[in-house]
């Protein structure tokens, strides 16, 4: 098993220097001159000659990019050129808000895939099952920003049923930062008013970035569940006369949960990613929606900063959920 976990280390290390090193050459080939961008048109000949120096923008790229690598490795992200702040700084800053975003929306996908994905198995090629098959593949095939505004147009806007922006209503002031997530640093520490509103706030653009994901959990589940269903245990299961809940929830589902645990872990790694467009949307103050202000400021290391981040996220979870299928099935390590 270690031997296994340190060959899947091994082979991501490529894959994060491939996605960082492009990243870095496609923001240098956007703005030939950074300088005139960051100094705000006119920079004076001391502002220039400091950026130059700071950024090592003589350089080649590629030399560039081993400065900003090592400065990254060290802990050192980088400075924001607009306003002067550790790039650092501002991704603690606002990365609880995804992290918040994202849990939320993985525990909505589980919910409704898995449920779906039962109710599909169990009634196998009847209305039931294409009614199902036609409502994921409609949620799975639609462009994120499509469901994100309907579901703003309709629960926020028309009905004004929910909060369309932000976390928290202004009249509230944000729970004692413990962890930077409102729901949890609220619930720590009783403030049950803000609890319920960051709950209320976060129902719409969790719901929204569920939809476009949660077809990926139905399929399987239901894949999953019908070829459990042809085993022999079950079959034996139902011949000793035991409950069809208990033969479908305690056998059926457990021995099917192996596929969904792993594609949970690849999931949530692409959620985190899939945050930008729910985030500007629904003026969520996270990771995506500083990212997209970082491009329009061509603020270049907070977007090396994002792109690592989110690069770093999905290899994790990528790395988890080899971890995972590995230890549900050991056969998978030999």
């Amino acid at each position: 098993m270690v031997g296994y976990i340190a060959k899947r280390i091994l082979l991501l290390v490529p894959v994060f220097l491939g996605v960082t090193f492009i990243s870095f050459v496609v923001s240098f080939v956007i703005t030939p001159d950074v300088t005139r961008v960051w100094t705000g048109g006119r920079p004076s000949a001391a502002a220039r000659d400091a950026l130059v120096a700071r950024y090592h923008l003589k350089e080649p790229v590629w030399v560039q990019y081993c400065y900003y690598l090592v400065n990254f490795l060290s802990g050192n992200w980088g400075i924001v050129p607009s306003t002067g702040r550790s790039v650092l700084g501002d991704i603690q800053l606002f990365f609880p808000a995804t992290v918040e975003l994202a849990l939320a929306a993985i525990v909505a996908v589980l919910l409704i895939g898995i449920s779906l994905g039962i109710l599909a198995a169990i009634y196998h090629d009847r209305k039931a099952d294409h009614s199902i098959r036609l409502f994921y593949l409609a949620g799975y095939s639609s462009p994120p920003f499509l469901v994100a505004l309907v579901v703003l147009l309709v629960f926020g806007y028309t009905l004004r049923i929910f909060p369309t922006n932000g976390r928290l209503d202004s009249s509230l002031i944000p729970p004692y930062h413990l962890t930077g997530l409102y729901v949890l640093d609220s619930l720590i520490t009783g403030n049950w008013p803000v609890l319920q509103n960051a709950l209320w706030h976060l129902v719409l653009p969790a719901t929204a970035l569920a939809l476009t994901y949660f077809g990926v959990v139905t399929r399987v589940t239901r894949a999953s569940m019908l070829e459990v269903f042809d085993k022999d245990f079950i079959k034996a299961s139902y011949a000793k006369g035991l409950p069809r809940r208990t033969v479908i929830y305690k056998h059926a589902l457990r021995n099917a949960m192996i596929p969904i645990t792993t594609i949970s872990g690849l999931m949530l790694g692409s959620l985190l990613g899939g945050t930008v467009v729910i985030e500007n949307i629904f003026q969520w103050p996270g990771i995506g929606y500083y990212a997209v202000q970082s491009i329009l400021s061509y603020n270049f290391p907070s977007v090396f900063g994002v792109t690592a981040l989110f690069t770093i996220a999905v290899v994790v979870s990528n790395l988890i959920a080899d971890v995972l299928y590995a230890f549900l099935d050991p056969r998978i390590t030999i």
